[in-house]
């Protein structure tokens, strides 16, 4: 009779065990808005987490919204750190990082600064995560009628870093002045070496793995294989990420990643820009597997 009631003990013990794993198990996600967006662009995002994984804390991020984010993101970056870093302290098993189009480059520039951060995944929704270069919505509402050819001259000074979009402004016409002058991605890249690049490869290797998403449609990103590190030449053929110099050289530990198998590419057709965080196909297909 006490081996029965031992055994019966243990088994509700294990089902309990099982079931606090399947409602209380999952990391916190963190989502980092984009460009001209906030939190609430978010809420059908978090609502697909919450019921896919019942009891995940989901935070949007609620600082530089709307038009606030067109700051310098080197600014941004100090802000989003203490936002993440709070969350991240509260989280001793870890956290998923969501990101959307600008957002996931604040994200790359936040897991390589961030020392000893807990970050698991990070994923990169439509994201211009190798630089942008082409005429978007975006684009006219802060260069009027300017045409892409002549945003180069107003991103690449002192003045035009002030502005968010030319710190991934990425020209492939005019490299040379793009790496003078641009004071954030080619920072980032390691293609402008500097003391920290070592302990930023580092930070970015603590990561577990790395989600890109995109695709041929999104209308915004250019190319659209920016989102999976992917990007022009000078001829504007589009050179993909195994083909990027910082790949090759593994400037900031995107090689690493690839060779231990650790970065998914999902590339999704039909899906605009601003779609990308509500389309419920995107998030059973690219992201939802990811946030356990």
């Amino acid at each position: 009779m006490m081996e029965t009631l031992q055994v019966l003990r243990g088994s509700l013990l294990l089902l309990l065990l099982v079931a606090g794993v399947c409602t209380d198990g999952y990391k916190p996600v963190i989502i980092v808005h984009g460009l001209f967006d906030g939190p609430k662009q978010f809420q059908t995002l978090s609502q697909y987490i919450r019921k896919a994984h019942p009891g995940t804390e989901v935070t949007t991020i609620d600082i530089y919204d709307d038009k606030a984010s067109v700051a310098p993101l080197w600014v941004q970056i100090e802000g989003f750190s203490d936002k993440l870093t709070s969350i991240m302290n509260k989280s001793p098993s870890g956290v998923h990082l969501l990101c959307f189009s600008q957002g996931g480059v604040i994200c790359r520039a936040l897991l390589s600064t961030i020392p000893n951060h807990n970050v698991h995944t990070f994923i990169a929704l439509s994201s211009p995560l190798a630089g942008q270069y082409g005429e978007t919505e975006y684009l006219s509402q802060e260069f009027g009628a300017s045409v892409k050819t002549e945003v180069h001259p107003l991103c690449y000074n002192k003045l035009g870093q002030l502005l968010s979009i030319c710190n991934y402004w990425k020209d492939p016409h005019h490299m040379s002045d793009y790496l003078q002058h641009n004071n954030f991605l080619p920072l980032l890249d390691g293609e402008k070496p500097h003391k920290d690049m070592e302990a930023w490869r580092e930070n970015f290797l603590r990561i577990k793995k790395l989600v890109l998403i995109g695709g041929p449609d999104d209308g915004v990103i250019t190319p659209w294989q920016s989102s999976h590190f992917g990007f022009y030449d000078s001829n504007e053929n589009v050179v993909e990420m195994r083909d990027q110099e910082f790949y090759k050289k593994d400037n900031f530990g995107l090689k690493t990643l690839d060779d231990h198998g650790d970065v998914s590419v999902c590339v999704r057709t039909g899906v605009k820009h601003t779609e990308w965080h509500s389309d419920y196909k995107v998030f059973s297909s690219c992201i939802e597997k990811w946030l356990i």
